[in-house]
C-alpha cells in the first residue's frame, strides 16, 4: 500500500511525503523530487493561510487527490507494480547519476503535465463543478498560481544550498539555466487546458482513453528528455 494511500487532508499529504523523505535514499531521484514538492507545499500551505478562495474545499480535496497520482507512483518502487507511464523515467532513472535539477523536473513534468489534468478532472465531478475558464474554480486555481509564483524564485536556492540533494557537483549554472526553462505557472495553464478538454470528453469513452493515452506518451517523452 502507498504511504500516502491514507492522506485525506494536506497535513496527511505533507507527513506521507515526510515518511518517503526518511525511507529513500537521500540521493534517490525520486527523493530529490519529494524533497522539492514537500518543500513547495509547505511554503504554498502557510501562504494560502491569508489568502481568500471562492471555494476553498475544493483545492483542498484538488490537492489531495492531486498528491494521491504520486503517491501512486512512487509505490511502485517497492510493490512491483506497473509504474504510470508518464513516470517510468524518473522512477526507472531514480538511481543514476544526474544533475538533481534533471530529477525534479522530470517528477514535475510527470505530476503536473499529466496528472494534475486528471486530478482536476477527478475532483471537479466529486464536487459536480466544471472546470470552465469563467468559473470559482479556475480563479481560485489562477490564485494558487500567484502562490507558486512567489515559492518558484526559491527553488534554485534549495538546489544550490543543498537543501534537496547532497550532491557536491551541483552547478549553479546548470540549476539556472533549467529552471529558465521551465515555468510552474506556464506547465499549469497548459494542465488546465488538458483538463478542460478530458471534462468535455469525460462521457466519450474511447477517444477519452485515446487522449489520456497521447498525454501519458508526450508527459513520458519530455520527462525523459529531461533526464538525458
Amino acid at each position: 500500500m502507498s504511504v500516502g494511500a491514507g492522506a485525506s487532508t494536506i497535513p496527511g499529504v505533507i507527513a506521507a511525503m515526510e515518511a518517503i523523505d526518511v525511507a529513500l535514499p537521500r540521493n534517490d531521484g525520486v527523493a530529490i523530487f519529494n524533497r522539492l514538492y514537500l518543500q513547495v507545499t509547505r511554503a504554498v500551505d502557510t501562504a494560502s493561510a491569508g489568502t481568500q478562495f471562492e471555494n476553498r474545499p475544493f483545492l483542498e480535496r484538488l490537492d489531495v487527490v492531486f498528491a494521491g497520482l504520486y503517491f501512486d507512483a512512487e509505490a511502485t518502487i517497492t510493490s512491483g507494480a506497473t509504474c504510470p507511464q508518464a513516470w517510468r523515467p524518473l522512477v526507472e532513472t531514480r538511481a543514476q547519476r544526474r544533475e538533481p535539477i534533471q530529477f525534479a523536473l522530470a517528477g514535475m513534468a510527470a505530476h503536473i503535465s499529466h496528472d494534475l489534468p486528471i486530478a482536476v478532472v477527478t475532483t471537479c465531478a466529486e464536487f459536480g463543478l466544471a472546470p470552465d475558464d469563467d468559473s470559482a474554480v479556475h480563479r481560485d486555481y489562477q490564485r494558487v498560481d500567484g502562490l507558486l509564483a512567489t515559492v518558484e524564485g526559491k527553488v534554485a536556492g534549495w538546489f544550490d544550498t543543498g537543501l534537496l540533494a547532497d550532491i557536491e557537483d551541483v552547478t549553479p549554472k546548470a540549476t539556472d539555466e533549467a529552471l529558465a526553462m521551465w515555468s510552474l505557472a506556464a506547465a499549469r495553464d497548459v494542465a488546465w487546458g488538458h483538463a478542460t478538454l478530458l471534462w468535455g470528453l469525460r462521457d466519450a469513452g474511447i477517444l477519452r482513453d485515446a487522449y489520456l493515452d497521447v498525454l501519458a506518451r508526450t508527459t513520458e517523452l519530455t520527462a525523459s528528455a529531461m533526464l538525458v
